[in-house]
């Protein structure tokens, strides 16, 4: 049984940076696609962005491209959401969900198995 961790969460100011990381126990990231989502109050769970355990390919939602980069740390068994140039539009929880190895990324929650509890970002001065 795979369990992931989240951890990066936080207060920031608009414009401002954080990393988010998703450690995973139980189990290896490197081999799994694990996607990065985020559901604000009152809102769905949304599609931020994607890594493939079979071909590395990484997919970002248009909202983030250019600002938020998604990597593997293979040392660390972890999978990375770098965010830069934060707007108060992406304040949410953010969570990280792993599946199994495919070629495409997929978008879709329930494409994916498991899932970490979340941390806050919030983005206001």
């Amino acid at each position: 049984q795979v369990q992931l961790v989240e951890s990066g969460g936080g207060l920031v100011q608009p414009g401002g940076s954080l990393r988010l990381s998703c450690a995973a126990s139980g189990g290896t990231l490197s081999s799994r696609n694990v996607g990065w989502f985020r559901q604000a109050p009152g809102g769905e769970r949304e599609f931020v962005a994607g890594i493939s355990g079979s071909s590395g390919r990484t997919v970002h939602v248009d909202s983030v491209k250019g600002r938020f980069t998604i990597s593997r740390d293979y040392a660390k068994n972890t999978v990375n959401l770098r965010m830069n140039s934060l707007k108060p539009e992406d304040t949410a929880v953010y969570y990280c969900a792993a599946a199994g190895s495919r070629l495409q990324v997929s978008t879709q929650t329930s494409e994916y198995t498991y899932w970490g509890q979340g941390t806050q970002v919030t983005v206001s001065s």
